[in-house]
């Protein structure tokens, strides 16, 4: 009886209190994003540098965008300096980056912290299963990927060598599956 007490009360412990929904974010041009107008479309949110081996993934990301937003992908970029100072640029110096050399139309959020002690609510949201209910997760680089279902659950991470437009990650675009 005992270790069915156990299990029932580790499940209620996961359940997350929150949603993606229920973060606001402010974009590179000063707009305020309610995350809730992006109920019922999946989205994945990317920690981004200007000065990283990876920064070449902006390209796909907005390839990725283009080719199936009208299919209900929504990709929310946050440029974050938390590694190796790789996004050292002002909000203003980072969207004219992403304009003139990757022509970025997708969100992107004002420069934020990732980890650490002034980690971003919504990071810490992803980061944490007693926050998120699915899943604990660091943040290890530049480029992670996390995947959000259409009713703003945590549905998986994909580290920054997975790129957006992976065999695994256009699946889950496509059919909602997100195979390990």
């Amino acid at each position: 009886m005992l270790g069915v007490m156990t299990l029932a009360f580790g499940n209620a412990s996961a359940q997350a209190t929150q949603s993606f929904y229920d973060f606001k974010i402010e974009t590179l041009d000063g707009r305020l994003v309610d995350l809730s107008t992006l109920r019922g479309k999946k989205v994945m949110v990317v920690n981004t540098a200007s000065k990283c081996g990876y920064t070449k993934q902006y390209a796909d990301l907005q390839t990725l965008y283009e080719r199936y937003n009208v299919h209900g992908l929504e990709i929310v970029g946050f440029p974050a300096n938390n590694f190796k100072n790789q996004e050292p640029g002002t909000n203003e110096e980072i969207a004219a980056f992403c304009s003139t050399s990757y022509g970025i139309t997708f969100l992107m959020s004002t420069k934020i912290d990732v980890i650490g002690e002034e980690q971003h609510p919504l990071y810490r949201w992803l980061t944490t299963k007693s926050e998120n209910g699915v899943m604990d997760s660091e943040v290890k680089w530049n480029f992670q990927k996390y995947l959000i279902d259409e009713n703003g659950k945590l549905v998986g991470v994909a580290y920054s060598k997975e790129k957006p437009d992976s065999d695994r990650i256009v699946n889950w675009i496509k059919s909602g599956e997100l195979k390990k």
